[in-house]
C-alpha cells in the first residue's frame, strides 16, 4: 500500500487531475458519482500546502467545489493530529458519520478519528439516577420517557443523545439527565467509570483527527471545560469548516453568562442532593425554594414582553433594584445553608461551589462595567440571561493561535465581499495569511435567474410586508410552489403568514411550528410545498432537487440596530474613526445575503428563480456591492420572464435550458 507520506506527496505535486481527487484517483473509482472538479483539487493543494508549511489559509468555496472533500484528503494524508470544527452539531454529525468514513475507506487509510461534543450532548448516568429519585410531580409522559432513555442507556455505547430519537432535541427533559460544567461531578462521581464524557474525551485524546463543533472548541480556549481538556495542545494543525460564523461564536464564549435556569438547576438539584444525601437538613428545599422564587421574581421585573437590550436601560428601576438585591439574598442564603451541608457528599458540596460561583458572577456584573466589553440581558417567556460580551474578540483568539503554533486553515462558501477578505480577517486579527477563493463550478448563468420585483416601497414603510407577498404569489404560483420564503425578522415572517392563508393553492410551512429537521423532512417529502423561516433558514440547509427551486428574500440581511451588541460595536468603531456602516454592517449584510442565496442551487442539475425584494439593490450606492457579489445568474425586473423560465423547466429542458431573457 502507498505510504501515507507518498499520498501526502501526491497532493502536492498534482492537484490538477491526475491525483488522489482526480479522475484516475482512489475517489473516483470508489465513490459513486464522484465528479472530479478543478476548483475542488486546488483547494486540497492549497490546505496541503497549510498543513505541510504550518501556515494559516483563509479560503472561499463556492457552493459545489466540494470543500468537505478537498479538506478530508489532505488531512487525513498529513499524518497529524487535526482538529476539524465545524458550525453546527448537525453539520458535525453529517462529517463524521457520511463524509469522513466515506473518503477514509475510499483512500485506504487507517486514520483513527473520533466525533466529540460538549458534555450537554451525553447522557449523564447519575444525573438520570438522581432525576429518577427525584420528587419533582411528572407528567405520564415524562416518566414514560425517562423510562425509555433509561432501557436505551443499557443498549447505547456513545450515550450520544442525537442517537435517541424518540424525545425532541429541544425537550427540557435533556436538561435533567445531561451534565453541565456546573453540576457535573467529575472523578467524585459514583458513575465516573461509566460515564460516557470521559470515554469521549479519551477516544478523542488518542485519535488522530477528532470532529467537534465552534461551540466546543471555543468552550475549551475559554476554559469552561466544556470540551476536550488535554486535546487542544496536542493538535497540529486545525480545520475551521464554516469559518463565518467563528467571531460571533467566539464573543459568546469569551464573554459571561448570569441566566435564570442556572439559578433553576441549582434549586433543583439542591433538593435533589438533598433528598439523597441530607435529608435531615430541612433548611435546604426551604432556602432553594426561596431562590427559585427570587429568580421569577427578577423576570417579572425585567417586564413581561421577550427582548433584547443594554443593561443600562433597567439596571436603575426601582423594581429592578429592588428584585436583584432580593435576588442575591436569597443567593447567599443558599450558599449559607449549602457550606455545612457540603461534607455531607459530593452533590452537595458541587451545589456550594456552585453557589459560590454564581454569587461571584452576579457581583461581578452589576458591580462594575468591565472595559471593551457591553453588558445586556435578554428575556423570554419565562427566563433571563445577564451576558457580559467582549467587543472585539481578536485579541483573545490570537493569543490561542499563538499559542498553538501550528496550521489553521478557514474555510466556507461565504468568507469574501467580493474578493476581499479584509472583514473576516480584522474581526479575527488575521495577518500573514494566504487567502484563496473560488467560486461555485455551477452552471448559473444557464440554471438560475435572479428576479428583482420593480415598484416595491421602501422597506420601513408598514406596508412592505404586505407588498412583498403581493409581488412573490405570482412567483410562487408560476414555481409552483416549491419554495423558501427567507425573512429577516419574525415579525414579518408572521405577517408574511397571515396574508399567505388562501392565497396559494400549495401547502404552507412555517418555521416553529416543528423542529428544523422534520420542517425539512416535510419540505422535501411534500414536493411543492412554500417554506416561511427566519435566520435558521438561511444557512445550513440542503435541499437538493426540484423540490426547491425558489428562493425568496424579503429584504437585504442587515443586523437589527436595536441589538445592544452590535449598537456598541458600531460606537466602539465610531469613537476609533472608522465607518460603521461601510466597515462592519455592509460586509456582515452581504456575506449573509450569499448564505441566503446559497440555498437555491445545491446540485449540478438544480435550477430556479431567486427573488430578492429589497428596492435598496437599485436605490442606493451600496446596493451594487450585494449584487456583485451573486453569483453570474441572469437578472430580470420582469415577471413574465420569471414565468417563461419556470414554463421552460416544466417541460424537462435539459439543465433548465430556458429561453434568454431580456
Amino acid at each position: 500500500m502507498t505510504s501515507s507520506a507518498e499520498l501526502r506527496g501526491a497532493v502536492f505535486l498534482d492537484a490538477h487531475g491526475d491525483g488522489l481527487l482526480g479522475p484516475n484517483g482512489p475517489l473516483a473509482q470508489h465513490i459513486p458519482g464522484f465528479a472530479p472538479r478543478a476548483p475542488q483539487q486546488e483547494m486540497a493543494h492549497a490546505v496541503a500546502e497549510a498543513l505541510h508549511n504550518d501556515s494559516v489559509l483563509i479560503s472561499e468555496a463556492g457552493t459545489g467545489t466540494g470543500k468537505t472533500y478537498a479538506y478530508l484528503v489532505p488531512a487525513l494524508m498529513s499524518g497529524k493530529k487535526i482538529i476539524i470544527s465545524t458550525g453546527t452539531k448537525n453539520l458535525q454529525d453529517q462529517l463524521y458519520h457520511r463524509d469522513l468514513p466515506v473518503v477514509r475507506n475510499a483512500l485506504g487509510v487507517s486514520v483513527r478519528t473520533a466525533l466529540l461534543k460538549g458534555r450537554a450532548n451525553y447522557l449523564c448516568l447519575y444525573r438520570l439516577e438522581m432525576a429518577e429519585l427525584d420528587g419533582r410531580p411528572r407528567t405520564r409522559e415524562e416518566r414514560t420517557a425517562l423510562h425509555s432513555i433509561r432501557e436505551w442507556a443499557g443498549r447505547t455505547r456513545s450515550g450520544d443523545i442525537a442517537e435517541y430519537v424518540d424525545l425532541p432535541e429541544d425537550s427540557t427533559l435533556w436538561f435533567d439527565v445531561t451534565s453541565t460544567s456546573d453540576n457535573c461531578l467529575g472523578q467524585e462521581c459514583p458513575s465516573f467509570t461509566d460515564c460516557h464524557v470521559v470515554k469521549a474525551r479519551r477516544a478523542a485524546q488518542e485519535a488522530d483527527l477528532v470532529v467537534v463543533n465552534h461551540h466546543l472548541l471555543f468552550a475549551d480556549m475559554a476554559l469552561k471545560d466544556e470540551g476536550f481538556g488535554e486535546l487542544l495542545p496536542g493538535a497540529n494543525a486545525f480545520i475551521i469548516d464554516e469559518a463565518h460564523q467563528l467571531p460571533e461564536v467566539a464573543s459568546n464564549f469569551f464573554g459571561s453568562v448570569f441566566s435564570s435556569r442556572q439559578l433553576l438547576e441549582l434549586a433543583d438539584d439542591t433538593v435533589t442532593e438533598h433528598l439523597r444525601e441530607a435529608g435531615d437538613m430541612q433548611e435546604l428545599p426551604t432556602t432553594a425554594d426561596a431562590l427559585k422564587k427570587s429568580a421569577l421574581d427578577l423576570r417579572l421585573a425585567l417586564g413581561m414582553q421577550t427582548r433584547r437590550l443594554p443593561w443600562s436601560e433597567v439596571s436603575s428601576q426601582p423594581e429592578v433594584t429592588a428584585a436583584l438585591q432580593q435576588l442575591h439574598a436569597a443567593l447567599t442564603a443558599l450558599r449559607t445553608a449549602l457550606k455545612p451541608a457540603a461534607v455531607r457528599g459530593k452533590g452537595l458540596e458541587s451545589c456550594t461551589q456552585r453557589a459560590e460561583e454564581l454569587l461571584q458572577r452576579l457581583d461581578a456584573f452589576t458591580s462594575t462595567a468591565q472595559e471593551n466589553h457591553v453588558q445586556w440581558l435578554e428575556t423570554y417567556t419565562r427566563s433571563f440571561t445577564l451576558n457580559r460580551t467582549p467587543l472585539d474578540i481578536a485579541p483573545i483568539f490570537q493569543a490561542h493561535m499563538q499559542a498553538r503554533k501550528c496550521a489553521w486553515i478557514f474555510t466556507s462558501a461565504t468568507l469574501a465581499v467580493g474578493d476581499s477578505f479584509e472583514h473576516f480577517s480584522q474581526r479575527l486579527a488575521l495577518q500573514g495569511t494566504i487567502t484563496k477563493r473560488w467560486d461555485s463550478p455551477f452552471d448559473f448563468a444557464r440554471n438560475a435567474v435572479f428576479y428583482a420585483p420593480p415598484d416595491l416601497p421602501d422597506p420601513n414603510s408598514p406596508a412592505y410586508t404586505a407588498a412583498v407577498v403581493e409581488a412573490a404569489v405570482p412567483v410562487l404560483e408560476a414555481s409552483r410552489g416549491r419554495a423558501f420564503m427567507l425573512f429577516t425578522s419574525h415579525r414579518a415572517l408572521q405577517e408574511a403568514w397571515t396574508a399567505l392563508q388562501g392565497r396559494v393553492d400549495y401547502p404552507l410551512l412555517m418555521q416553529g411550528s416543528s423542529p428544523r429537521g422534520e420542517l425539512l423532512e416535510r419540505f422535501r417529502a411534500l414536493g411543492n410545498a412554500i417554506l416561511l423561516g427566519t435566520s435558521s433558514f438561511w444557512e445550513g440547509v440542503d435541499v437538493r432537487g426540484p423540490a426547491l427551486s425558489c428562493v425568496i428574500i424579503d429584504k437585504l440581511p442587515f443586523a437589527a440596530l436595536g441589538d445592544p451588541v452590535l449598537q456598541a460595536r458600531l460606537d466602539t468603531l465610531r469613537r476609533q474613526g472608522g465607518n460603521p456602516f461601510m466597515d462592519y454592517q455592509l460586509p456582515a449584510a452581504v456575506i449573509m445575503l450569499k448564505q441566503g442565496v446559497g440555498r437555491l442551487i445545491r446540485d449540478v442539475n438544480d435550477c430556479g428563480v431567486m427573488m430578492i425584494c429589497d428596492p435598496r439593490l437599485f436605490s442606493k450606492p451600496y446596493g451594487q456591492t450585494f449584487i456583485n457579489s451573486l453569483p453570474p445568474m441572469r437578472r430580470t425586473r420582469k415577471m413574465e420572464n420569471v414565468q417563461k423560465f419556470f414554463v421552460a423547466e416544466s417541460k424537462r429542458m435539459q439543465i433548465c435550458r430556458s429561453p434568454d431573457l431580456t
